[in-house]
Protein backbone atom coordinates (compact mmCIF):
# COMPACT_ATOMS: atom_id res chain seq x y z
CA UNK A 1 0.00 0.00 0.00
CA UNK A 2 3.25 2.21 0.12
CA UNK A 3 6.10 2.77 -2.05
CA UNK A 4 9.77 2.59 -0.45
CA UNK A 5 10.24 6.04 -0.91
CA UNK A 6 7.27 7.05 1.36
CA UNK A 7 8.26 4.94 4.49
CA UNK A 8 10.01 6.63 7.03
CA UNK A 9 11.32 4.82 10.10
CA UNK A 10 10.52 6.42 13.53
CA UNK A 11 13.83 8.17 14.16
CA UNK A 12 13.34 9.48 10.55
CA UNK A 13 9.84 10.67 11.08
CA UNK A 14 11.18 13.14 14.34
CA UNK A 15 12.43 15.24 11.69
CA UNK A 16 8.81 16.00 10.62
CA UNK A 17 7.11 18.49 11.70
CA UNK A 18 5.38 18.11 14.60
CA UNK A 19 1.56 17.46 13.05
CA UNK A 20 3.04 14.96 10.83
CA UNK A 21 4.69 12.66 13.50
CA UNK A 22 3.70 9.41 14.73
CA UNK A 23 2.28 9.84 18.08
CA UNK A 24 0.40 13.23 16.41
CA UNK A 25 -1.33 10.70 14.29
CA UNK A 26 -2.15 8.60 17.45
CA UNK A 27 -3.51 11.62 18.40
CA UNK A 28 -5.87 12.24 15.57
CA UNK A 29 -6.95 9.17 15.42
CA UNK A 30 -7.54 8.62 19.16
CA UNK A 31 -10.00 11.92 18.55
CA UNK A 32 -11.25 11.00 15.59
CA UNK A 33 -12.80 7.91 16.87
CA UNK A 34 -15.04 8.63 19.26
CA UNK A 35 -17.02 11.81 17.63
CA UNK A 36 -18.64 8.54 15.32
CA UNK A 37 -18.48 5.72 18.13
CA UNK A 38 -19.14 8.29 21.25
CA UNK A 39 -21.80 9.78 19.52
CA UNK A 40 -23.66 6.39 18.24
CA UNK A 41 -23.70 5.44 22.16
CA UNK A 42 -24.97 8.28 23.19
CA UNK A 43 -27.78 7.89 20.98
CA UNK A 44 -28.55 4.52 20.73
CA UNK A 45 -30.62 3.60 24.09
CA UNK A 46 -33.42 6.18 22.89
CA UNK A 47 -33.03 5.57 19.29
CA UNK A 48 -34.09 1.87 19.68
CA UNK A 49 -36.41 2.46 22.19
CA UNK A 50 -38.14 5.44 20.77
CA UNK A 51 -38.44 4.00 17.48
CA UNK A 52 -37.77 0.15 17.55
CA UNK A 53 -39.49 -0.62 20.47
CA UNK A 54 -36.73 -2.34 21.77
CA UNK A 55 -36.69 -4.41 25.11
CA UNK A 56 -33.74 -6.23 27.19
CA UNK A 57 -33.69 -8.68 24.99
CA UNK A 58 -33.45 -7.04 21.42
CA UNK A 59 -30.20 -4.11 23.11
CA UNK A 60 -28.37 -8.21 24.31
CA UNK A 61 -28.50 -9.70 21.07
CA UNK A 62 -27.87 -6.36 19.19
CA UNK A 63 -24.82 -6.18 21.72
CA UNK A 64 -23.65 -9.77 20.90
CA UNK A 65 -23.74 -8.86 16.90
CA UNK A 66 -21.51 -5.58 17.68
CA UNK A 67 -19.15 -7.94 19.97
CA UNK A 68 -18.41 -10.49 16.80
CA UNK A 69 -15.92 -8.72 15.38
CA UNK A 70 -14.29 -8.45 18.10
CA UNK A 71 -14.04 -11.93 18.80
CA UNK A 72 -13.09 -11.83 14.79
CA UNK A 73 -10.19 -9.64 15.17
CA UNK A 74 -7.98 -12.14 15.02
CA UNK A 75 -8.32 -11.54 11.05
CA UNK A 76 -6.32 -8.77 11.81
CA UNK A 77 -3.45 -10.94 11.51
CA UNK A 78 -4.62 -12.47 7.65
CA UNK A 79 -5.26 -8.72 6.68
CA UNK A 80 -1.44 -7.61 7.64
CA UNK A 81 -0.37 -9.43 5.04
CA UNK A 82 -2.11 -7.40 2.38
CA UNK A 83 -1.79 -3.97 3.89
CA UNK A 84 0.59 -2.38 6.62
CA UNK A 85 -0.75 -1.93 9.77
CA UNK A 86 -1.34 2.20 9.51
CA UNK A 87 -3.01 1.38 6.29
CA UNK A 88 -5.70 -1.18 8.29
CA UNK A 89 -6.53 0.91 10.95
CA UNK A 90 -7.22 4.24 8.79
CA UNK A 91 -9.51 2.20 6.31
CA UNK A 92 -11.02 0.92 9.44
CA UNK A 93 -11.88 4.32 11.36
CA UNK A 94 -12.86 5.24 7.70
CA UNK A 95 -15.40 2.32 7.85
CA UNK A 96 -17.15 3.33 11.01
CA UNK A 97 -17.43 6.83 10.11
CA UNK A 98 -19.57 5.50 7.19
CA UNK A 99 -21.36 2.91 9.29
CA UNK A 100 -22.38 5.26 11.64
CA UNK A 101 -22.81 8.65 9.38
CA UNK A 102 -26.00 5.83 7.53
CA UNK A 103 -27.47 3.95 11.17
CA UNK A 104 -30.68 5.66 10.95
CA UNK A 105 -31.46 4.81 6.92
CA UNK A 106 -32.54 1.64 8.54
CA UNK A 107 -35.01 1.80 11.05
CA UNK A 108 -35.85 -1.99 11.92
CA UNK A 109 -34.27 -5.01 13.96
CA UNK A 110 -32.35 -6.46 10.74
CA UNK A 111 -31.27 -2.92 9.39
CA UNK A 112 -29.75 -1.70 12.86
CA UNK A 113 -27.89 -5.59 13.05
CA UNK A 114 -26.36 -4.97 10.57
CA UNK A 115 -25.28 -1.68 10.72
CA UNK A 116 -24.13 -2.27 13.72
CA UNK A 117 -22.22 -5.29 12.46
CA UNK A 118 -20.82 -3.00 9.80
CA UNK A 119 -19.45 -0.30 12.50
CA UNK A 120 -18.59 -2.69 14.57
CA UNK A 121 -15.94 -4.26 12.43
CA UNK A 122 -14.56 -0.80 11.70
CA UNK A 123 -14.72 -0.09 15.42
CA UNK A 124 -12.71 -3.43 16.66
CA UNK A 125 -10.13 -3.73 13.63
CA UNK A 126 -8.79 0.20 14.24
CA UNK A 127 -8.36 -0.65 17.86
CA UNK A 128 -6.46 -3.61 17.59
CA UNK A 129 -4.28 -1.98 15.17
CA UNK A 130 -4.49 1.48 17.13
CA UNK A 131 -2.95 -0.49 20.00
CA UNK A 132 -0.52 -2.43 18.65
CA UNK A 133 0.24 0.90 16.83
CA UNK A 134 0.55 2.60 20.27
CA UNK A 135 2.65 0.09 21.72
CA UNK A 136 5.52 -0.34 18.59
CA UNK A 137 5.67 3.48 18.61
CA UNK A 138 5.59 4.63 22.01
CA UNK A 139 8.80 4.39 24.17
CA UNK A 140 8.55 2.00 27.18
CA UNK A 141 9.18 4.62 29.73
CA UNK A 142 6.87 7.18 28.65
CA UNK A 143 4.36 4.12 27.73
CA UNK A 144 1.71 5.21 30.69
CA UNK A 145 1.80 8.60 30.58
CA UNK A 146 1.31 9.05 26.97
CA UNK A 147 -0.93 6.00 26.60
CA UNK A 148 -2.88 8.51 29.58
CA UNK A 149 -2.62 11.66 27.05
CA UNK A 150 -4.12 9.96 23.89
CA UNK A 151 -7.02 8.83 26.25
CA UNK A 152 -7.50 11.93 27.71
CA UNK A 153 -7.42 13.81 23.72
CA UNK A 154 -10.38 11.00 22.89
CA UNK A 155 -11.90 12.14 26.21
CA UNK A 156 -11.81 15.27 24.67
CA UNK A 157 -13.58 14.87 21.33
CA UNK A 158 -15.98 12.93 22.70
CA UNK A 159 -16.66 16.10 25.13
CA UNK A 160 -17.22 18.29 22.05
CA UNK A 161 -19.84 15.77 20.55
CA UNK A 162 -21.66 15.34 23.79
CA UNK A 163 -21.55 18.94 24.69
CA UNK A 164 -22.77 20.32 21.08
CA UNK A 165 -25.53 17.24 21.82
CA UNK A 166 -26.60 18.61 24.68
CA UNK A 167 -26.56 21.97 23.69
CA UNK A 168 -28.26 22.03 20.52
CA UNK A 169 -30.54 18.38 20.53
CA UNK A 170 -33.90 20.42 21.79
CA UNK A 171 -33.08 24.27 20.95
CA UNK A 172 -32.88 23.14 17.49
CA UNK A 173 -34.77 19.76 17.25
CA UNK A 174 -32.07 18.14 15.48
CA UNK A 175 -33.29 14.25 14.33
CA UNK A 176 -31.14 11.10 14.91
CA UNK A 177 -30.14 10.86 10.98
CA UNK A 178 -28.78 14.23 11.15
CA UNK A 179 -26.46 13.38 14.23
CA UNK A 180 -25.29 10.50 12.76
CA UNK A 181 -24.64 11.57 9.53
CA UNK A 182 -22.40 14.89 10.97
CA UNK A 183 -20.57 12.82 13.28
CA UNK A 184 -20.09 10.04 11.33
CA UNK A 185 -19.04 12.10 8.56
CA UNK A 186 -16.50 13.52 9.90
CA UNK A 187 -14.92 10.66 11.26
CA UNK A 188 -14.48 9.14 7.80
CA UNK A 189 -13.29 12.65 6.98
CA UNK A 190 -10.57 12.53 9.20
CA UNK A 191 -9.65 9.33 8.26
CA UNK A 192 -9.07 10.80 4.83
CA UNK A 193 -6.82 12.91 6.06
CA UNK A 194 -4.89 10.71 7.60
CA UNK A 195 -4.29 8.50 4.83
CA UNK A 196 -3.02 11.27 2.68
CA UNK A 197 -1.64 13.77 4.95
CA UNK A 198 0.98 10.79 7.00
CA UNK A 199 4.18 8.82 5.08
CA UNK A 200 4.04 5.63 6.09
CA UNK A 201 5.99 4.53 9.79
CA UNK A 202 7.77 1.79 10.08
CA UNK A 203 8.07 -0.09 13.51
CA UNK A 204 11.68 -0.56 14.79
CA UNK A 205 11.20 -4.52 14.89
CA UNK A 206 9.47 -6.25 12.10
CA UNK A 207 5.99 -7.57 13.29
CA UNK A 208 4.91 -11.20 12.85
CA UNK A 209 2.27 -12.15 10.69
CA UNK A 210 1.29 -15.27 12.32
CA UNK A 211 -0.53 -16.08 14.72
CA UNK A 212 0.79 -15.65 18.19
CA UNK A 213 -0.29 -17.57 21.46
CA UNK A 214 2.34 -18.20 24.25
CA UNK A 215 1.99 -19.66 27.46
CA UNK A 216 4.19 -17.14 29.16
CA UNK A 217 1.53 -14.21 28.29
CA UNK A 218 -1.38 -16.72 29.99
CA UNK A 219 -1.88 -13.93 32.77
CA UNK A 220 -2.10 -11.33 29.87
CA UNK A 221 -5.04 -13.74 28.23
CA UNK A 222 -6.75 -14.28 31.45
CA UNK A 223 -7.30 -10.73 32.37
CA UNK A 224 -8.33 -9.90 29.21
CA UNK A 225 -10.87 -12.47 28.84
CA UNK A 226 -12.52 -11.20 32.18
CA UNK A 227 -11.91 -7.40 31.52
CA UNK A 228 -13.93 -8.15 28.14
CA UNK A 229 -16.93 -10.05 30.12
CA UNK A 230 -16.85 -7.63 33.03
CA UNK A 231 -17.10 -4.31 30.53
CA UNK A 232 -20.30 -6.07 28.59
CA UNK A 233 -22.27 -5.46 31.76
CA UNK A 234 -21.77 -1.72 32.07
CA UNK A 235 -21.48 -1.06 28.26
CA UNK A 236 -24.88 -2.85 27.53
CA UNK A 237 -26.48 -2.22 30.73
CA UNK A 238 -25.46 0.74 32.59
CA UNK A 239 -26.84 3.05 30.13
CA UNK A 240 -30.01 1.02 29.40
CA UNK A 241 -30.87 1.30 33.08
CA UNK A 242 -30.81 5.03 33.42
CA UNK A 243 -33.57 5.08 29.98
CA UNK A 244 -35.27 2.24 31.16
CA UNK A 245 -35.68 2.53 34.76
CA UNK A 246 -35.06 6.42 35.53
CA UNK A 247 -36.66 7.71 31.63
CA UNK A 248 -33.67 9.85 30.39
CA UNK A 249 -33.53 11.71 27.26
CA UNK A 250 -31.00 11.81 24.68
CA UNK A 251 -29.55 14.83 25.89
CA UNK A 252 -29.66 13.65 29.81
CA UNK A 253 -28.10 10.97 28.45
CA UNK A 254 -25.58 12.85 26.67
CA UNK A 255 -25.25 15.27 29.75
CA UNK A 256 -24.31 12.21 31.73
CA UNK A 257 -21.55 10.91 29.17
CA UNK A 258 -19.61 14.59 28.63
CA UNK A 259 -19.24 14.44 32.85
CA UNK A 260 -17.67 11.24 32.07
CA UNK A 261 -15.60 12.55 29.85
CA UNK A 262 -14.45 15.88 31.69
CA UNK A 263 -13.61 13.47 34.56
CA UNK A 264 -11.24 11.69 31.62
CA UNK A 265 -9.96 14.51 30.38
CA UNK A 266 -9.15 15.62 33.88
CA UNK A 267 -8.15 12.30 35.35
CA UNK A 268 -6.87 10.07 32.55
CA UNK A 269 -3.08 12.06 32.50
CA UNK A 270 -3.08 11.34 36.38
CA UNK A 271 -3.98 7.78 36.15
CA UNK A 272 -0.75 7.44 33.70
CA UNK A 273 1.42 9.13 36.29
CA UNK A 274 -0.10 6.83 38.87
CA UNK A 275 0.62 3.68 37.06
CA UNK A 276 4.30 5.11 36.00
CA UNK A 277 4.74 5.35 40.24
CA UNK A 278 2.98 2.47 41.40
CA UNK A 279 3.12 -0.15 38.33
CA UNK A 280 0.37 -2.37 36.89
CA UNK A 281 -0.53 -4.50 39.72
CA UNK A 282 -1.22 -1.48 42.35
CA UNK A 283 -3.14 0.31 39.68
CA UNK A 284 -5.66 -2.69 38.81
CA UNK A 285 -5.93 -3.62 41.64
CA UNK A 286 -7.30 -0.31 42.75
CA UNK A 287 -9.38 -0.58 39.77
CA UNK A 288 -11.20 -4.02 40.50
CA UNK A 289 -11.44 -3.33 43.99
CA UNK A 290 -13.59 -0.03 43.35
CA UNK A 291 -15.86 -1.88 40.69
CA UNK A 292 -16.96 -4.30 42.86
CA UNK A 293 -18.23 -1.73 45.06
CA UNK A 294 -19.72 0.29 42.35
CA UNK A 295 -21.33 -2.70 40.38
CA UNK A 296 -22.53 -4.15 44.16
CA UNK A 297 -24.15 -0.92 44.65
CA UNK A 298 -25.80 -0.89 40.94
CA UNK A 299 -28.04 -3.88 42.33
CA UNK A 300 -28.58 -2.36 45.71
CA UNK A 301 -30.44 0.38 42.92
CA UNK A 302 -32.88 -2.47 42.02
CA UNK A 303 -33.30 -4.66 45.39
CA UNK A 304 -33.51 -1.54 47.86
CA UNK A 305 -34.89 1.34 45.41
CA UNK A 306 -31.99 3.93 45.65
CA UNK A 307 -32.39 6.78 43.15
CA UNK A 308 -31.12 8.73 39.99
CA UNK A 309 -28.90 10.89 41.74
CA UNK A 310 -26.84 7.67 43.22
CA UNK A 311 -27.15 5.77 39.64
CA UNK A 312 -25.97 8.68 38.23
CA UNK A 313 -23.17 9.10 39.99
CA UNK A 314 -22.46 5.52 39.76
CA UNK A 315 -22.13 5.62 36.34
CA UNK A 316 -19.30 8.18 36.25
CA UNK A 317 -17.37 6.70 38.94
CA UNK A 318 -17.57 3.49 36.96
CA UNK A 319 -16.47 5.40 33.70
CA UNK A 320 -13.67 6.45 35.56
CA UNK A 321 -12.15 3.31 36.66
CA UNK A 322 -12.08 1.35 33.49
CA UNK A 323 -10.16 4.33 32.56
CA UNK A 324 -7.02 2.54 34.20
CA UNK A 325 -7.66 -0.43 31.88
CA UNK A 326 -4.33 0.82 30.32
CA UNK A 327 -1.95 -0.31 32.80
CA UNK A 328 -3.29 -3.62 31.10
CA UNK A 329 -1.36 -2.54 27.83
CA UNK A 330 1.75 -1.54 29.29
CA UNK A 331 2.14 -4.49 31.46
CA UNK A 332 2.27 -6.60 28.15
CA UNK A 333 4.63 -4.01 26.48
CA UNK A 334 7.02 -4.88 29.45
CA UNK A 335 6.94 -8.35 29.00
CA UNK A 336 6.47 -9.27 25.54
CA UNK A 337 9.14 -9.70 22.62
CA UNK A 338 8.82 -6.88 20.45
CA UNK A 339 7.84 -8.44 17.26
CA UNK A 340 4.88 -10.39 19.12
CA UNK A 341 2.87 -7.01 19.65
CA UNK A 342 0.88 -6.98 16.39
CA UNK A 343 -0.08 -10.51 16.80
CA UNK A 344 -0.73 -10.61 20.44
CA UNK A 345 -3.01 -7.41 19.80
CA UNK A 346 -5.01 -9.54 17.66
CA UNK A 347 -5.27 -12.45 19.73
CA UNK A 348 -5.53 -10.66 23.03
CA UNK A 349 -8.81 -8.92 21.31
CA UNK A 350 -10.40 -11.94 20.08
CA UNK A 351 -10.06 -13.30 23.91
CA UNK A 352 -11.30 -9.92 25.11
CA UNK A 353 -14.34 -10.30 23.12
CA UNK A 354 -15.51 -14.20 23.73
CA UNK A 355 -17.66 -13.42 26.35
CA UNK A 356 -19.06 -10.38 24.88
CA UNK A 357 -20.28 -12.86 22.46
CA UNK A 358 -22.97 -14.60 24.46
CA UNK A 359 -23.15 -12.63 27.36
CA UNK A 360 -25.18 -9.43 26.11
CA UNK A 361 -27.89 -11.92 24.62
CA UNK A 362 -27.67 -14.22 27.92
CA UNK A 363 -28.24 -11.20 30.01
CA UNK A 364 -31.08 -9.48 28.28
CA UNK A 365 -33.27 -12.59 29.36
CA UNK A 366 -31.85 -12.18 32.95
CA UNK A 367 -32.37 -8.25 32.97
CA UNK A 368 -36.08 -9.16 32.19
CA UNK A 369 -36.27 -11.30 35.44
CA UNK A 370 -33.71 -9.76 37.59
CA UNK A 371 -31.55 -6.44 36.70
CA UNK A 372 -30.10 -6.59 39.94
CA UNK A 373 -28.47 -10.29 39.10
CA UNK A 374 -26.89 -8.73 36.24
CA UNK A 375 -25.20 -6.46 38.23
CA UNK A 376 -24.53 -9.23 40.88
CA UNK A 377 -22.99 -11.42 38.30
CA UNK A 378 -20.22 -8.15 37.50
CA UNK A 379 -19.47 -7.85 40.92
CA UNK A 380 -18.22 -11.29 40.91
CA UNK A 381 -16.37 -11.17 37.58
CA UNK A 382 -14.51 -7.63 39.44
CA UNK A 383 -13.94 -10.04 42.25
CA UNK A 384 -12.05 -12.63 39.71
CA UNK A 385 -10.39 -10.02 37.86
CA UNK A 386 -9.07 -8.71 41.25
CA UNK A 387 -7.46 -12.17 41.70
CA UNK A 388 -5.60 -12.10 38.65
CA UNK A 389 -4.56 -8.82 39.00
CA UNK A 390 -2.51 -9.78 42.36
CA UNK A 391 -0.91 -12.12 40.33
CA UNK A 392 0.86 -9.63 38.47
CA UNK A 393 5.09 -8.67 39.79
CA UNK A 394 5.52 -5.40 40.68
CA UNK A 395 8.33 -5.29 38.24
CA UNK A 396 7.06 -7.12 35.55
CA UNK A 397 9.57 -8.06 32.08
CA UNK A 398 10.04 -10.95 30.00
CA UNK A 399 10.85 -13.60 31.79
CA UNK A 400 9.32 -12.33 35.25
CA UNK A 401 5.66 -12.13 33.79
CA UNK A 402 4.25 -13.34 36.71
CA UNK A 403 4.51 -13.54 40.60
CA UNK A 404 5.38 -17.26 40.20
CA UNK A 405 8.21 -16.59 37.55
CA UNK A 406 10.62 -17.02 40.09
CA UNK A 407 9.44 -20.08 41.23
CA UNK A 408 9.44 -22.04 38.31
CA UNK A 409 11.28 -22.47 34.98
CA UNK A 410 10.39 -20.35 32.14
CA UNK A 411 7.85 -22.37 30.02
CA UNK A 412 8.16 -22.84 26.15
CA UNK A 413 6.98 -21.22 23.64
Amino acid sequence: MATRHNILTLNEAQGLPVWRRPVFLLLLMAAAMPIAFSTWSALLNNWVIEVVDFTGVEIGWLHTVREIPGFLAIGVIALMMIMREQVLGIVALGLLGVATAITAWFPSLGGILVLTMLSSIGFHYYETVNQSLQLQWIDKKRAPQMLGWIMAVGSAASLVAYGLLVVTWKSFGLSYNFVYMVSGGVTAAIALFCFFAYPQFESPEPQLKTFVLRRRYWLYYALQFMSGARRQIFTVFAAFMMVERFGFEVHEVTALFLINFVANMIFAPLMGKAVTIWGERRALTFEYVGLICVFLAYGGIYYFGWGVVLAATLYVIDHMFFALAFALKTYFQKIADTQDIAPTAAVAFTINHIAAVFLPALLGYLWVVSPGAVFGLASAMAAVSLALALMIPRHPEKGNETVFSRFVAAPAE
